[in-house]
This record gives structure tokens, sequence and C-alpha cells, in this order.
């Protein structure tokens, strides 16, 4: 009687952000520059490869599903890393994050070859001239890029850049519109037939649709950083099924009009004397300006820690201008961005979206292990997505080596 008497005090409800808001969060995250080459990923295999964009869509939500499941099992798992050291102890942590780290460090060198392309196609005659030399075309908007964005990593705080880099949803909606308009207004049209299947480009198309999907080293933190976690999967769910609607629909638009002309980015197909195009371009250079920094931020701060010189800022902005640096110089040796993203989805994304999860998931839940539905399923997930790495990767490589030497 006595306690019921005296005032309770009230329950706190739980930090974190709302199942609207990590959804937002979570189409930011796989809305990225993937959609620029999603047509040329289904002109390298036909339309019939359609239904693969749907199938790798499903399955990357069923790894993304095993990734939570790997998370309720310790309260204390909130980053990929750590479902990789509750697996295999301090490897598995260090394998993820080599893998996470070299996606990153290579998706900052895509944005520096993006830029360079479409600067490029907008001021095809510019050039400068530096110590007796002409440096023009691509290698010079790569290098002005990289010096418009260095001071932006040098920031210690990144919070206003990543309210600013949120757009790049919005970002994609412009982009599809503006494709759209050139495609019904601008006298492309959608003619173009294609063709229906074509077995050698496969293994290009699924590296690429499987790059479009690779947020998987962001999910966990997504989750843990809601206020209900067990919304997550409703969340998941919404965020694919949007995605895939967008690109499903870049797609279709960009091959139905170029057909088997398409190149690496759509944009570079795009007549520059619409507005419409000029549109799609401008939208198409900006989302990198405003997420380079966030992308080599956590390479940055693993460096720094690594060398003990976190507190350290001449250190820190020594370590941050040479990773910029070398970011530079692999845009300059492979400026070729579809075959880098190629290699991307083969390798490193194919591991992180699907073959980690699944080995990861196998690893801590016992009952998984046993003969059954889950496994055979998960099993076979292994061994085509083993399968399709191998292959994407030896042909993104040989791709890679070929336009170096054609260079």
């Amino acid at each position: 009687m006595e306690s019921k008497s005296q005032p309770q005090e009230p329950i706190q409800p739980r930090k974190g952000t709302t199942v609207i808001r990590t959804c937002f969060n979570g189409l930011n995250a796989l809305s990225g520059i993937g959609i620029l080459s999603i047509p040329y990923a289904l002109s390298k295999g036909g339309w019939i490869c359609l239904i693969i964009l749907f199938l790798i869509a499903i399955l990357c939500f069923y790894t993304g599903l095993l990734l939570k499941r790997c998370m309720d099992v310790d309260p204390l798992v909130k980053t990929y890393p750590d479902i990789g050291h509750l697996a295999f102890g301090s490897t598995g942590r260090a394998i993820i994050s080599t893998f996470m780290y070299l996606e990153l460090f290579l998706l900052a060198v895509e944005f520096l070859i993006l830029e360079g392309d479409n600067l490029h196609k907008l001021f095809p005659n510019a050039y400068l001239h530096i110590f007796g030399k002409n440096i023009g075309g691509k290698h010079l908007f790569v290098l002005l890029t990289a010096l418009v964005m260095l001071p932006t990593t040098w920031l210690r705080s990144l919070s206003l850049l990543a309210y600013v880099s949120a757009g790049g949803v919005l970002a994609s909606i412009v982009l599809i519109g503006s494709v759209f308009w050139v495609g019904a207004f601008e006298g492309v049209g959608f003619n173009e037939k294609g063709v229906l299947w074509r077995w050698n480009g496969l293994p290009t198309t699924i590296s690429l649709y499987t790059f479009c999907y690779c947020g998987h080293a962001v999910f966990p933190t997504l989750c843990s950083s809601m206020k209900d976690r067990s919304q997550f999967p409703k969340v998941l769910l919404v965020c694919f099924i949007l995605s895939t609607i967008s690109y499903g629909t870049m797609a279709v638009l960009g091959y139905s009009m170029y057909g088997e002309t398409l190149l690496s980015q759509v944009t570079l197909n795009l007549p520059m004397r619409s507005i419409s195009s000029k549109i799609a371009v401008y939208t198409t250079l900006i989302n990198p300006v405003t997420k380079y920094a966030i992308i080599v931020s956590p390479i940055a701060t693993a460096l720094e820690d690594a060398l003990s010189s976190r507190s350290n800022i001449p250190i820190s902005l020594i370590i941050r201008t040479v990773l910029v640096i070398s970011t530079v110089i692999v845009a300059l040796v492979i400026p070729f961005f579809g075959s880098v993203m190629a290699f991307i989805g083969a390798f490193l994304s194919i591991s992180a979206s699907i073959l980690f999860p699944c080995l990861c998931y196998l690893k801590i839940n016992k009952a998984s292990r046993k003969f059954g539905i889950e496994l055979i399923l998960i099993v076979g997930i292994l061994v085509l997505g083993f399968f399709v790495a191998v292959a994407g990767t030896y042909m993104s490589v040989r791709d890679i080596l070929n336009n170096v030497h054609a260079n």
C-alpha cells in the first residue's frame, strides 16, 4: 500500500530513430551511384535479367534479415564487424572490417571517376596549362574535384555533411524523372528492342546488380539505432521494395532508350542540348561532392586509431590528405567506371551482402545447421554466391586490364 501511494518514476522511452527515419536512412544507403549503371547492367545480360534483379533484391533482403537474427543473439552487437567478432572472433572482425574499408575506398574512387566523366561531358574542351604541360579531359576534372573535396575530409564533425547527403533519395527521383523526360519529350524515344538474353554478360550484370544492394555494412548500425529494433524487418522490406522499383524503372528506361549503345553511366548517353539532360548530369554531380568525405571518414578514423593519432590534428590532416591522394591516383590509373563498379560488386559486395551474412548466421545459430529447408537454402545461396563472385571478379579484372592496355 505504501509503495502504491508514492509517486512512480516515469518509464523512460528508449532513445533512437523512428521507423520512418530509419526507412529514409536505409533508402539513402541503397540509393547510390548504382542507379547510373543499372541500364548498362541490363544491356549486358538482356531483358530477362530484370528477373535476376528482383531475385537479387529478394536474396539481399533475406541476408539482411539474417544479420538482424545474428544481432538478436547479443544486445551488445551494434555493427557489422561486431557480428563478425561474435561469429569468428577477432579474425572475423578483421576480415569483415577489411572488406568494408576496401569497399569504401573504391567507392570514393568511383566518385572521382564519376565526376571526371560527367564534367568532361559538360566541358569537353577544358584544359589547364601547368609547368609547361596541358592537363585536360577526365584527368583534369578528377584532380579539380579532389581539390574541392579535400577540405571537407579535414572536418572532424560530419553531421552537416550527413544531413546534406540525405538528399540522395531525392536526387535519385530527380534523375529518373530527367531521363524519362529526355526519352519522352526530347526526341530520343523508347524504341530500342535490345536482346532477350546474353550468357557471357551475366556475371557482369549480377555484379552490378549486387553493387546496387550493398547496404549491408550499415544495416546493423541502422537496426541498433532504432527505438524498436523489432520493426527493422519492416524497414528492410520497405527499403528494398522502393529501391527495386527505382532501379527497375531506370533500367527499363535506359535500355529502351539506348539499347546496345549504353555507356557505363546513362548520363553519358544523354544529349547535352536539352535542359533535362543537364539537370540529370548536375544532379549526378552533386551527390559525390556531399558524400565523399563521409565515405572516406571511417577509413581515416580507423587509420588514426591504428596509429594512435586521433587527437593529433596535424597527423590527422596528413592521413586524410594522403588518403585523398591515393584515391586520386587509383582513379587516374583505372578510370573505368563500369569495370570498377563490377569489381566492387563481384568481389566485395557479394561477399559482404551475401556470403558473410550466411556464414555468420550458420556459425552463430546452431539450430540453423540442422538439416532442413533453411540449411538447404543457405547452402544454395553460398554456392551460387561463391560461383558468381569468382566469375564476376575474373571478368571485371580482365576488363580493367584490357582497358588499361588499350589506353
